[in-house]
């Protein structure tokens, strides 16, 4: 609950007493004034999330600690307490910027009932202060693109964002895909709605579609409560499907009719839930062959690929390099309190000539742990530990005449995941697959591991 220390104003001890052992029992914590005078000798020293005061008090009635409230305190809800014979009190005190009101006699239910509105009214501010400061650290957030290609990307990114049609992100691990993603939401005109992103490689393949479309309680075992999807939650924002390649075939169809109809029924459910969602779709495989081995579908594809952006692998862009390992070089000594490092010539020579095969993320790491380690004030060449491409993996699986392909593969991955210590997701990275198929081929095996 949002809602930590509440205030009680009453001259009624009876009235006092009951509002505290209720609000006890919500685990809140819980001050009492008898009268609106010591109620505001008390808010000039403390602070309040609640107050609950009389409207009829004999020194400094409810409208009193109500303005003084507002004047000193502007983020605290004040709910107001009158008789029924009072209504116009109350709403006066609207007026003034109460935020409810209770009629006496009333209710430990009733109390209850008014807390959860006063607690979801907070929780509602908390998010829109959240996104607010979302918003203003994406506007102010400078991409460091020196190459005309990046720089190219930048500037279709303004003009894509105005539009509603589904844009498609291409591009290897760690180039960037998420971050133009979210600068297409933060430049549209969704920018102050949601910003929903689903990892399709990360949900395990039979939790995936609920976690699209929701489903409702009793729908399947454990579903406890009804529960919205990813889609619903992005209504009027935008959604990203990060390597949206991995999601499975035979739920394909049911979000190709999601993405053309802006509609879906929740897991169990029957009721047509329409929705307005900014479709964003990211991956990093090659779509042509994903498409001609009947790993993802052409139709949602090109319904997918409306606005398609490609972004070069980093060694492809080689103007970026020292122009990020400078900008990363300053973020991180900052983050780590320690003086601004310089980047002596032999090391940026060293930076332009890897390969990057982790692209900007494998940049950042390695400008981060240079940064950690604290080797001195300049960054020379021996400080930069650039990991070399993975090695094929040395299998000792014996190729045997007669044996079948899936007895082999099973093998080579029985090794590998040896090798990684049952490490799946550097395994997959070794046998060149996406974790999930890596999941799928341990479970078509019935593979043991840890």
């Amino acid at each position: 609950m949002s809602i930590k220390k509440v205030l009680i104003v009453d001259d009624e001890p009876l009235i006092r007493s009951f509002l505290q052992e209720t609000l006890r029992r919500q685990n809140l914590e819980t001050l009492t004034a008898e009268n609106g005078k010591i109620a505001i000798d008390i808010l000039k020293e403390e602070a309040f999330d609640l107050i609950i005061t009389d409207m009829q008090m004999p020194q400094n009635n409810g409208l009193d600690v109500l303005k003084f409230a507002k004047a000193h305190h502007p983020n605290t809800i004040v709910i107001i307490i009158t008789a029924f014979g009072s209504i116009d009190n109350a709403v006066e005190a609207m007026q003034w910027g109460a935020f409810n009101y209770l009629i006496k006699p009333f209710s430990a239910d009733s109390i209850e009932t008014i807390l959860k509105k006063v607690d979801e009214h907070l929780s509602l501010l908390h998010e829109n202060k959240a996104l607010k400061q979302e918003i203003a650290s994406y506007k102010n957030f400078k991409i460091i693109a020196e190459s005309s290609y990046m720089q190219k990307i930048l500037q279709d990114v303004e003009k894509i964002a105005i539009s509603n049609a589904p844009v498609f992100i291409s591009g290897e691990s760690g180039t960037g895909k998420e971050v133009i993603a979210h600068l297409i939401h933060y430049h549209s005109k969704r920018a102050k709605k949601p910003f929903i992103k689903v990892n399709c490689a990360a949900i395990a393949e039979t939790l995936l579609e609920s976690e699209f479309f929701g489903h409702e309680k009793g729908s399947f075992t454990g579903a406890l409560e009804q529960k919205k999807g990813r889609f619903e939650l992005a209504h009027d924002g935008t959604l990203l499907l990060d390597e949206v390649t991995e999601i499975p075939l035979n739920l394909q169809p049911k979000l190709l009719r999601a993405v053309q109809e802006q509609e879906f029924e929740r897991v169990g459910g029957t009721k047509p839930i329409k929705v307005d969602v900014r479709l964003i779709a990211t991956s990093n495989r090659n779509m042509k062959e994903a498409i001609e081995k009947n790993i993802f579908r052409e139709d949602l594809f090109y319904r997918l690929n409306v606005v398609p952006i490609h972004i070069l692998p980093l060694r492809q862009r080689s103007e970026d390099i020292l122009s990020l390992a400078k900008f990363f070089l300053e973020k991180f000594c900052l983050e780590n309190h320690k003086p601004i490092k310089i980047i002596t010539p032999e090391a940026e020579q060293k930076l332009i000539g890897y390969s990057w095969p982790g692209n900007v993320r494998e940049l950042a790491n390695i400008i981060e742990r240079t940064v950690v380690m604290d080797l001195g004030d300049m960054v020379l060449k021996e400080h930069l530990v650039l990991d070399t491409p993975i090695a094929p993996i040395q299998t000792t699986t014996p190729i045997i005449k007669g044996r079948t392909m899936s007895e082999i593969e099973k093998e080579v991955i029985l090794d590998t995941l040896k090798q990684e210590n049952n490490n799946r997701t550097k395994a997959a990275k070794v046998l060149g697959i996406s974790l999930r198929t890596l999941r799928n081929k341990i479970k078509l095996y019935a593979l043991k591991t840890l």
